[in-house]
């Protein structure tokens, strides 16, 4: 299947390993010059190498999400260095378990800021030069549990509903410039995140046990799934074969998400 994305232009926030870095690989093979940025200057840099082994152009920088000034200076460098933006894929984001009377005020703001404000500043910064194209795509990675909110990922489950929230309002206001804008709500899904939590939650556990636990407790298939099954419907909802898709969430979790 041709998806039409050759040539097309993407950005992709936390791209540089997991999740994001499976995105930005699924994107670069399918013809689109990528941007992709992240925290640590290595990983990026390293990331972006390995994109630039795929034929395309790619900008890589080291950017900070929870940081406006380096979320435009981002997206403008990518823009220019690309030749302009048709994609934007808001990746970046972490889980922080924890239940409502564990969470501190910090962990709130520190989870909104990454996961809620981080989509808000990054499609801000990018929507006018998706206008400039003549329309594009906005792809939220977001989390079953924004559908079934579970108490021991509490905030993740409130501020993740939020996401779903702003996912559908920015559609309704950007359709008329044919901006497309559709969330992928993950489960458990093998990430570097995934480490942490493991850490934080049952670190007297082998992480081979705690994920085939945590997958026997909540996944009817039983496993935990890869980034490349998710990267799959990052592509096709960027595409053109997607061209009256919008407004919608797609869960990819293995059906974790028990609701119609």
């Amino acid at each position: 299947m041709d998806l039409g994305l050759r040539g097309r232009k993407a950005v992709i926030t936390g791209g540089s390993k997991g999740l994001g870095g499976a995105i930005a690989e699924e994107l670069a093979r399918e013809g689109a010059d990528v941007a992709i940025c992240a925290r640590n200057p290595d990983e990026v840099a390293e990331a972006g190498r390995e994109l630039e082994g795929l034929g395309v152009e790619v900008f890589a920088r080291t950017a900070d999400v929870t940081d406006p000034e380096q979320v435009e200076t981002f997206i403008a460098g990518s823009a220019e260095a690309l030749g302009g933006i048709d994609i934007l894929v808001n990746n970046a984001g972490r889980a922080r378990p924890g239940t409502f009377e564990t969470l501190t005020d910090q962990d709130w703001h520190e989870d909104l800021d990454v996961k809620l404000f981080s989509m808000i500043r990054c499609s801000r910064e990018a929507l006018p030069h998706l206008r400039a194209r003549g329309g594009g795509r906005i792809i939220n990675i977001n989390a079953i549990h924004a559908k079934a909110p579970d108490h021991r990922f509490f905030a993740t489950s409130t501020n993740r509903a939020a996401c779903l929230a702003f996912t559908k309002a920015l559609s309704l206001e950007v359709a008329a410039d044919n901006i497309l804008v559709n969330a992928v709500n993950i489960g458990y899904v093998v990430t570097p995140q995934w480490k942490n939590i493991h850490q934080r939650r049952a670190p007297e556990l082998p992480e081979e046990e705690f994920f085939e636990q945590m997958a026997a407790e909540e996944v009817p298939l039983g496993r935990f799934g890869h980034p490349d099954e998710v990267s799959g419907i990052v592509a096709f909802l960027a595409s053109e074969r997607a061209s009256f898709i919008t407004g919608t969430s797609i869960d990819v979790g293995g059906g974790m998400g028990r609701y119609l």
